[in-house]
């Protein structure tokens, strides 16, 4: 029996916990892929079969899928809970490369890196356009390097740089996340990761929540009284994710700031 709760769903990627419980020792009918598609394993374990591979998923060993490749499914140990992550096309081809390379149903193999980098994937969720999306391409990078991954384009790293701190500052209409963003600047958005951090020593995240704090600050001295009206303004999920920005950039929460700036 299995159970599917969203994490995230945009136009680039989506983001799903699935729980399968219960026990099935032989084979499930063959099930179709839609999507291009990486499930890696949270706890327990399964086997998969495709075109005669069989491949053990467990939490060390995930797998992708293209659209178009066909599986079936044993689970003679008992339950298990995955993450399921899919992709745009567009997405796939600049974070993967030719597709066509692999066969169906490959293997991924997480070293404890990766398995960190998993859960900080499924942490940063309250922030899929930016957050969850900058610990995405993360992990994909390690997941996924494949000869013959398209070259990004070539462009002053300090340029790059500040041409995205001038998005983010203007309020871009393609700011509103990491992919939309490396798509008006025309990079991949690892390159822009990457480089975002190498240049101002910090994340695209963090830029972007310092940016919001400095204007949710301006919003209580100036005396806003609801923190969850300021919270959605911003773009933040909710008040207890403009806490934690807050509290995380200045070390103390919004009612400390309010009562130090007197407002």
């Amino acid at each position: 029996m299995l159970s599917k709760i969203s994490l995230a769903d945009g136009p680039d990627f989506s983001v799903a916990a699935v729980r399968c419980a219960g026990h099935r020792h032989g084979w499930s009918p063959p099930e179709p892929a839609g999507r291009h598609q990486v499930v890696l394993v949270r706890s327990g374990r399964f086997r998969l079969r495709s075109e005669g591979r069989d491949v053990l998923a467990d939490p060390t060993a995930g797998y992708l899928q293209m659209p178009g490749d066909v599986a079936s499914f044993a689970h003679p140990a008992g339950g298990d809970v995955c993450t399921a992550v899919t992709f745009s096309p567009a997405l796939w081809w600049s974070v993967a490369g030719d597709d066509r390379r692999r066969p169906a149903s490959a293997p991924v193999y997480l070293d404890g890196r990766l398995q960190l980098a998993h859960r900080r994937l499924l942490r940063a969720a309250p922030d899929a356009a930016f957050g969850m999306a900058e610990q995405l391409v993360g992990l994909l990078d390690g997941l996924l390097r494949v000869p013959g991954r398209p070259a990004p384009r070539r462009v002053g790293t300090r340029a790059l740089a500040d041409d995205a701190r001038e998005a983010l500052l203007a309020d871009h209409p393609e700011a509103g996340g990491l992919f939309p963003l490396a798509r008006l600047l025309g990079v991949s958005p690892s390159h822009l990761s990457r480089v975002f951090q190498r240049e101002t020593g910090t994340s695209l995240t963090r830029y972007r929540n310092r940016i919001r704090v400095t204007r949710a600050l301006d919003r209580i001295e100036q005396g806003a009284g609801h923190l969850a009206g300021i919270a959605a303004d911003l773009g933040f999920a909710d008040q207890a994710h403009l806490c934690r920005a807050v509290r995380a950039e200045l070390g103390r929460t919004p009612t400390e700031v309010r009562r130090l700036l007197g407002a």
